[in-house]
């Protein structure tokens, strides 16, 4: 089950999710905004979730290949993530971003469609962005992989993948949990924390994915051994 999470929180590390959450604090009405949008997430999380871990359950792939396909897993995320912290720490990215820059000049990047829509501050936009950008990328199949593992019912199933949603969209129901508890406190601590993440938001992920990189190479490492 550890494994069911750790996946989906990786996931939660979603630079278009950040983006997204971010564009939608500084809009009028966030709260209404961020509750579209995980409308939006949630719906296509768990529908096509659902859909995934019963496909692989029913395949029978996943009891064939469990014992090679799961370390292999494991190598391959955890070397992604300690490869990522690696390029983040040693300031590749922000050498290249320099070096674009330099070379096309100083003009602002037009942003993508999906933010100009979320710059619309409709609550029906935000949910059909939500519902469009929220398709599995590689860390939720892999979360979803692990539940089709545990052998669960149905509803055990769908709970679980509820769950790893809840998880993987962390970054929207922080913000929306502040607004509803303290709606007065919330956009002071918001500018606080954007100013935090601004000195220190590049070592917090670089230690972050440290972390969990040599927790899934060591794990892979012991399945092999076991």
């Amino acid at each position: 089950m550890s494994r069911v999470f750790l996946f989906a929180l990786t996931a939660a590390l979603n630079p278009t999710l950040l983006t997204a959450t971010t564009v939608m604090l500084l809009l009028p009405n966030p709260k209404r905004l961020m509750l579209g949008y995980l409308a939006g997430a949630f719906t296509t999380g768990i529908v096509v979730g659902v859909a995934i871990v019963e496909w692989l359950s029913d395949s029978g792939a996943v009891s064939q290949g469990k014992h090679s396909v799961a370390p292999a897993v494991d190598f391959a995320f955890g070397l992604i993530a300690l490869v990522a912290a690696y390029v983040i720490e040693s300031g590749r990215m922000e050498r290249r971003r320099a070096r674009r820059r330099e070379e096309h000049g100083d003009k602002p990047k037009k942003p993508p469609r999906w933010q100009e829509a979320l710059g619309q501050g409709s609550a029906k936009t935000t949910y059909l962005v939500g519902l469009l950008l929220s398709f599995p990328g590689a860390s939720y199949l892999a979360s979803l992989s692990a539940i089709s593992k545990l052998d669960l019912s149905v509803a055990g199933s769908v709970v679980t993948v509820v769950a790893a949603n809840m998880v993987m969209l962390v970054l929207l129901e922080v913000p929306l949990l502040c607004f509803t508890v303290a709606p007065e406190w919330t956009p002071t601590m918001i500018e606080r924390f954007k100013g935090w993440l601004a000195r220190n938001g590049e070592r917090a992920l670089v230690i972050a994915l440290t972390i969990i990189g040599v927790f899934l190479v060591a794990r892979g490492i012991a399945e092999i051994a076991a």
